[in-house]
């Protein structure tokens, strides 16, 4: 069952904000403590949470919310993967590793307030594209490397559902954190 945007907005704030009072218990160079060279800093994961909601989910549903001049773009539909994550409503709860690239890796933050300031951000454009998702029709898409195309809607969800996700890392990397201190 899907929730509603409305549900999904509240539930994000909720993970949003949570990430910026989780933020208050570190110092700079504990938010840029990597567990191993292959693995994200916390830093980074927050930094990752904030790019891809800005530059590739948000920026998704800004064209879906444009409507195409071009009629002979295709409707994609979603994948096997797509169509599960969305009916399941989360990401399965796997670590999905990418190798490090300078595309996909994110950059260490340069200070706290940048992360905050970051989450901050995306809470408010997420507060702006809500109220515009229910006359957006569902036909428009943009495509997602793993799941397939997806509507606006979709996309609003699963920035929600990838905020979420990452949380099982930040435990990770906390309980990373808590053995070294002892």
């Amino acid at each position: 069952m899907m929730i509603t945007t409305k549900e999904a907005l509240q539930r994000f704030e909720e993970t949003a904000t949570h990430y910026i009072h989780e933020l208050d218990q570190f110092n700079m160079e504990q938010l840029k403590e990597k567990p191993s060279d292959n693995e994200w800093s916390i830093g980074q994961m927050v930094q990752h949470l904030i790019s891809s909601a800005l530059y590739m989910q948000l920026r998704n549903i800004d064209q879906c919310l444009m409507p195409s001049q071009d009629p002979l773009v295709p409707r994609t539909e979603k994948t096997e993967i797509g169509a599960a994550v969305f009916a399941q409503g989360s990401f399965p709860p796997i670590r999905i590793h990418v190798p490090p690239s300078p595309q996909y890796t994110p950059e260490q933050p340069a200070s706290k307030e940048q992360l905050i300031q970051g989450l901050h951000t995306v809470i408010q454009r997420m507060k702006e594209i809500e109220p515009t998702l229910e006359k957006t029709s569902k036909e428009n898409t943009m495509p997602h490397p793993s799941f397939g195309g997806l509507c606006a809607e979709e996309w609003f969800l699963l920035v929600e559902m990838h905020y979420r996700h990452h949380l099982l890392q930040l435990d990770h990397l906390k309980q990373g954190l808590v053995r070294e201190a002892t």
